[in-house]
């Protein structure tokens, strides 16, 4: 299994629709996002659903209220403190069986203390990705709509997987809104 490059990314993103849209270069407006070298720069969509603890609830991942977000359309955010909020990336992908990718958030965030976590999206996996940007500063913290916010490193096998993402039949395949928690009781 290697890391694949940007002529790889390109070739499957423009033949195979793994990524739409798809940037063929590395747009340096604002954060930038787009084809890297060995990756590609997703951007975050301008829908949040920030934190709040207006409703005292327990943060509970079988049980997720989803009262204890805030909804914001916009092409800025402010993240509490100590905080977080979920937003979705502007691309939708269609991950092949044999790929796994691999996500990390962009330097320019992390040096600021923002954080981005995202799982790995899996073989066969298709969607808009749920990103998870945690603000670990005692400080609000920016996030611009439309702009990069963390980078995808694609993982190729040299042989396909038994069972896909989408043979399990994943309980996030195919989200288009920020998704919250699932448990499958």
């Amino acid at each position: 299994m290697s890391i694949k490059p940007d002529r790889w990314i390109r070739e499957k993103a423009r033949k195979h629709d793994m990524i739409r849209p798809f940037s063929a270069k590395q747009v340096n407006k604002g954060v930038s996002y787009g084809l890297s070298s060995y990756g590609y720069d997703i951007r975050v969509a301008d829908e949040f659903k920030i934190f709040t603890n207006v409703t005292s609830s327990v943060v509970d991942p079988k049980n997720f209220d989803d009262k204890s977000f805030v909804d914001v359309k916009a092409k800025h955010i402010l993240v509490p403190p100590n905080s977080f909020a979920l937003a979705r990336t502007v691309e939708y992908f269609k991950i092949p069986r044999n790929v796994l990718t691999i996500c990390l958030g962009k330097s320019t965030y992390a040096r600021c203390g923002i954080i981005v976590n995202v799982t790995p999206f899996e073989p066969e996996w298709e969607g808009h990705a749920t990103l998870e940007i945690s603000n670990t500063t005692p400080l609000p913290a920016k996030i611009y709509a439309n702009e990069g916010i963390a980078q995808l490193l694609f993982f190729e096998s040299d042989e396909e997987c038994e069972v896909s993402y989408k043979d399990k039949k994943g309980k996030y395949q195919g989200q288009t809104r920020i998704t919250l928690p699932r448990v499958i009781k």
